[in-house]
């Protein structure tokens, strides 16, 4: 019975480079010279440390072209708030990996109301959308990639006959 996976995944690997491109652009930028700003990878989250809000603001699209660049989805990532301690300025942006129990429920449930012949199984971070057909479950692929109202990127991989 053919099946393939939901998930919702990015590579750890790229994001780390892409950290240590956007490190190396803010280091070698003008507008930078002199002052401490630079991006720390933590597990699950990169850090921005800067002297001012405003170079915060200013490092933010850096590193989404990077991450862009690198194949990371930006959509990932989520950016807190900036906390500003008088010398320094810090703000933590969080990145998204698996799919959370609600939004999987909004999934299967928009799966649901297409009335395809296709069962979806929420297995922890993940769906698995099996059914008797494989053009049954391409059908699914190109109804969630055309669906907006999903904050996550989502990838179908395990697609089997």
């Amino acid at each position: 019975m053919p099946s393939f996976d939901i998930v919702s995944e990015f590579d750890a690997h790229e994001v780390h480079n892409a950290v240590d491109q956007a490190n190396k652009e803010v280091t070698t930028r003008f507008d930078f010279k002199g002052s401490n700003a630079q991006f720390e990878l933590q597990d699950g989250s990169i850090l921005m440390k800067a002297e001012s809000s405003f170079q915060l603001q200013q490092m933010l699209p850096i590193l989404f072209a990077k991450m862009t660049k690198r194949g990371v989805d930006i959509a990932c990532m989520e950016s807190g708030n900036i906390q500003d301690t008088g010398k320094t300025a810090q703000q933590p942006i969080t990145l998204n990996q698996g799919i959370e129990t609600p939004i999987a429920k909004k999934i299967v449930k928009l799966i649901k109301d297409k009335k395809l012949k296709v069962q979806t199984a929420i297995q922890g971070e993940k769906l698995r959308v099996t059914g008797k057909k494989r053009d049954d479950l391409q059908q699914v692929i190109a109804m969630l990639k055309a669906e907006d109202s999903i904050e996550l990127p989502l990838q179908f991989e395990n697609f089997r006959d």
